[in-house]
């Protein structure tokens, strides 16, 4: 399953790499607000271990503005990467090395030092989640990141302005696989503001509850609100009866179904729709209002070029590579990326 790479007993990360990856900080040093940005879904999920300290150094050495990736706390309290609340058997090896047959443990039931001891840096090559993702390379060793070392990596590369964009994962159908959104938001703001690192980061959920409590705690944190409108998760629920339990008691019906104006109204500055459910016109609406409009998750070309020309503001991609090449042809040029060359 693809080839497969170490680190040293220190963990510490081969020169060339850090010599590429600091270019690229260096390059993205001039980084705008408004300029198109271009995220590296769960790092690169679609060519690296996602979530990883492996998937985000390959990230940055394809140019992209934005590391994405998603949050869970730790029993201890250690705010972590995980996207899904339970060790996931299709990434995870025990400490024995063989492939959990089922869910795991619950991320929030286990201790730093107990989720350390599982590699997350090979999909099961019999698993339907493998076959999703063919070019993805294994990196044996990985081990599930807290957001402390996703952060450490600025100051590593020389450069401390690269955005991240991060994903509070909990559910109000499953309250105890997480902390409270009053709980998760404080943990949060706390790790953020300690590290200096709030000016760079932005916080996305499909839960709004912890947006609101990290908008209360935090001001100058920009958050990003997550929707969805498939069968198999609508978050808005437009035109159902009640509230969704997903939107912090605000009901997109008392908006007339817009959802912008109802995003604007909860104080967001990001709309981050999936892509399929975007219209121009709902786009036209949430740019008036002076939102942001990035959406997720991205893998096609000829998507790409659809949704350039409606003129979003940014992509959200399991392959930075091909979006950094689409980027490149349009002569937008995010930092880090040459126009026209």
């Amino acid at each position: 399953m693809g080839r497969t790479r170490s680190r040293g007993a220190t963990g510490s990360w081969p020169s060339a790499k850090l010599t590429a990856a600091t270019a690229l900080w260096l390059l993205m040093s001039s980084f705008r607000a408004d300029a198109f940005d271009l995220q590296g879904h769960r790092g690169a999920r679609g060519l690296m271990p996602e979530n990883t300290l492996a998937g985000f150094a390959h990230a940055l050495t394809l140019g992209v503005t934005t590391l994405e990736m998603d949050l869970a706390v730790s029993r201890d309290g250690h705010v972590v990467l995980s996207h899904d609340s339970r060790l996931a058997p299709a990434l995870t090896r025990g400490p024995d090395g063989k492939w959990l047959q089922a869910p795991g443990p619950a991320i929030n039931s286990l201790s730093l030092d107990q989720l350390k001891s599982y590699d997350i840096g090979r999909l099961d090559p019999d698993s339907r989640y493998a076959r999703r993702f063919p070019q993805q390379h294994a990196v044996d060793g990985e081990r599930i990141p807290t957001l402390a070392q996703v952060l450490a990596l600025a100051p590593r590369a020389g450069n401390s302005r690269v955005h991240l964009n991060i994903e509070t994962k909990l559910s109000p159908l499953e309250p105890h696989m997480a902390p409270s959104p009053e709980e998760f938001a404080r943990i949060l703001v706390e790790q953020l503001r300690g590290a200096g690192a709030t000016g760079r980061v932005n916080v996305q959920s499909f839960d709004w509850r912890t947006l609101q409590h990290v908008q209360s705690l935090a001001p100058e944190l920009k958050t990003a609100y997550l929707t969805a409108e498939q069968q198999w998760l609508d978050n808005v629920q437009a035109g159902q009866p009640g509230v969704s339990p997903w939107t912090a008691g605000i009901d997109v019906d008392d908006f007339g179904g817009s959802i912008p104006r109802m995003i604007k109204q909860a104080g967001g500055d990001i709309w981050s729709p999936y892509f399929r459910d975007l219209h121009r016109a709902q786009l036209d609406e949430a740019k008036a209002l002076g939102l942001r409009v990035i959406v997720w998750t991205v893998n096609d070309v000829p998507d790409m070029h659809r949704l350039m020309d409606l003129g979003v503001d940014g992509i959200i991609s399991d392959y930075p590579d091909r979006l950094r090449e689409v980027v490149r042809q349009r002569g937008v040029a995010p930092p880090g990326v040459e126009k026209g060359g």
